[in-house]
């Protein structure tokens, strides 16, 4: 049954010619067209966007069976499009992870990994992996290990921190077999006490690999299950108003055994979100031999409007990726690096194969460039394929301008929010100022799309990324980027729209309210153009349209979107906490401020409770109503 919404001025036509399927009526529309930036209704068939004006534009198509929408005059922009967001991999393992993003305290977090742990069945694990940082909290600090060990002392828990560091309690050591004897990989260390043991401290040094074999120790969901988890965890990114995503691939996502979920949620039209995915090779020595096998099975463009394949990246090969781990130095380019990246691109270009290559550093951008100059002496680069950087945090002007007569173009992330203190304590507040060169990027005339390289660094709320864009701070408050180097609300916009939706080559379908684009859009629940900027980031999607289909509604528009199925397994961190810990947005319903609240309370007397007990005036397992006093025990 279609529900229709009468409203005055949009009355049904019974002889409509082509009705509407929707229509969203009375919202101010920042359509990111040029050339018709505002409108205040949309009128939506068969996925796309038929006519938008004002009322008596999209009146005609309203016939009896279509849905009107009142937006409440809320602003209205088009569906946000994150350029380097790990969300196949993400969506796998969402269910079993304990999110601290948005976390105000490191006191709570605490709090929920103990309550967690008393959940969490025998044989797994509680897990909390990334989108976090310890500049956050309120203590300005990560945990210790022997404060996860009294929250957990039987249960293991990982903690990750970045791609820098992750902690786990005894648990944890024991689960995954680290002993005396154990051997970290080349790049990574497992720290130890005086006597030679794990304390659960392990380091990227500077690479991840450590960290991501321990935590790919851990138990996995069922194939059921990484269905169930991948639903819930787009439906979460529609929360905030994401549409569309290119997934950058990563570590331990194998293709096509990883991509299962997606593809068949795909198959079973149950994607609330547009994924175009890249191919990542997974093992290093036999990155040729992942992609010929890639090469012969798909083709870039295979798919959909809603999952595609979009080339190959991050990594075409292991040897010449940098890292972004800025508490340490940058790390020294092999001998190999260069030959095997040459033969991966001609492999890549004589098969018609666009590519994204991650490069942090102005030093690993210049060697790659010579690279590609060294093909296009002899054979042509890049014989018209799209290609691009990832991150350029230090990329150098004379880069840029190589990049650009390259054909290239970039995809830059919030990381610095995260990770800026780290970098400006290396390199100082100047070039922190300028990391990256945002501004010269555009001006370079380049192509720059925005995004968070969530999950397991930036929190994958887009709003935090795009209020970095803007004002330029970290996650803590602190000042980075300087004036210059910041851009107005209309251009990060656009970063987080047209600009990732060139990057697959949908730009003349995606990211602008127009007649014959993709009806992607979100309704805010604050104005994006007006909030103070310190706000942005509080910033949710109260509606959350894709192809013309409602995948999220929230507050005034509750109950408009299909329910979601049951959260399973139902001991799942996101049961009982959901992601994102939504704080000091404004006018959040009220259950949502009650839940907040119960869970600050609670941290608290939890708090308390501890204190206590380590100075003699409670007992360990007592009845939480027990009056305990070691003055009056007989």
């Amino acid at each position: 049954m279609i529900n229709v919404m009468p409203v005055d001025g949009v009355s049904p036509v019974p002889d409509a010619r082509e009705p509407a399927d929707l229509v969203v009526r009375n919202g101010r529309v920042y359509t990111g067209d040029r050339a018709r930036p505002a409108v205040s209704a949309l009128a939506i068939r068969g996925g796309r966007i038929t006519a938008r004006g004002d009322d008596s534009d999209v009146a005609p198509f309203v016939g009896p069976r279509t849905r009107v929408v009142d937006a409440l005059n809320r602003r209205i922009i088009p569906g946000l499009n994150d350029s380097h967001l790990h969300v196949i991999r993400g969506g796998l393992n969402y269910l079993l992870e304990l999110r601290w993003d948005g976390v105000p305290s490191l006191r709570t977090g605490l709090w929920m990994l103990r309550e967690q742990a008393a959940r969490t069945p025998r044989g797994q694990w509680v897990r909390v992996v990334g989108g976090w940082t310890g500049e956050q909290f309120a203590e300005r600090r990560l945990p210790t290990v022997s404060e996860l060990n009294a929250a957990a002392p039987d249960t293991p828990v990982f903690v990750l921190h970045l791609y820098q560091s992750a902690i786990l309690n005894h648990a944890a050591v024991k689960a995954v077999g680290f002993t005396k004897d154990s051997v970290a990989p080349p790049g990574g260390q497992i720290v130890r006490d005086h006597s030679g043991e794990p304390t659960g401290m392990l380091l990227a040094a500077p690479a991840a690999g450590l960290l991501y074999a321990t935590l790919g120790k851990g138990p996995k969901l069922s194939d059921e299950e990484q269905l169930g988890s991948t639903r819930h965890f787009l439906h979460e990114l529609n929360r905030f108003g994401l549409t569309s995503a290119i997934d950058a691939g990563g570590g331990f996502q194998n293709f096509p055994e990883n991509y299962g979920a997606v593809m068949k949620l795909a198959e079973q039209g149950l994607l609330t979100m547009r994924i175009a995915y890249h191919l990542f090779p997974q093992t290093a020595g036999q990155e040729l031999d992942d992609l010929r096998r890639w090469i012969g099975m798909v083709r870039p463009g295979d798919g959909d409007a809603w999952l595609r394949l979009n080339g190959a990246g991050e990594n075409l090969a292991w040897s010449p990726a940098d890292y972004e781990n800025f508490t340490e130095p940058r790390p020294t380019r092999p001998e190999q690096a260069d030959r095997e990246l040459e033969a991966a691109v001609r492999l890549l270009l004589d098969n018609g194969w666009g590519f994204r290559l991650h490069a942090t550093y102005d030093e690993t951008i210049r060697a790659n460039l010579d690279v590609f100059a060294k093909i296009a002496a002899d054979g042509g680069f890049p014989r018209g394929v799209p290609w691009f950087f990832d991150h350029a945090e230090t990329v150098s002007e004379a880069g840029l301008d190589r990049i650009a007569k390259m054909g290239g173009a970039l995809s830059i992330q919030n990381r610095m929010m995260f990770q800026g203190s780290a970098f400006t304590e290396r390199y100082g507040a100047a070039r922190a100022a300028d990391a990256p060169p945002i501004r010269r990027m555009l001006d370079s005339g380049l192509t720059v799309a925005a995004g968070t390289d969530a999950t397991r660094v930036s929190s994958y709320n887009p709003w935090l990324s795009l209020e970095w864009l803007v004002r330029g701070r970290s996650i803590g408050g602190r000042l980075l980027a300087s004036p210059e180097n910041r851009v107005d609300r209309a251009t990060a916009l656009r970063m987080y729209t047209v600009a990732g939706a060139e990057l697959t080559g949908e730009g003349d379908v995606k990211g602008i309210l127009k007649e014959g684009c993709y009806a992607d859009l979100a309704v805010l629940s604050e104005d994006f153009f007006s909030v103070p900027e310190e706000d942005i980031s509080h910033i949710e999607s109260l509606l959350t349209i894709v192809g013309g289909r409602v995948v999220h509604a929230a507050g005034e528009f509750e109950g408009l979107a299909a329910p979601l199925p049951e959260v399973e397994p139902s001991w799942s961190p996101v049961a009982h906490y959901g992601g994102y810990h939504r704080t000091a947005a404004p006018t959040p319903p009220s259950g949502v401020r009650q839940a907040q609240a119960l869970v600050e309370a609670a941290a608290e007397s939890e708090e308390h409770r501890q204190w206590r007990i380590t100075r003699g005036f409670a007992q360990d397992g007592a009845h939480p109503t027990e009056i305990f006093d070691a003055c009056f025990v007989l």
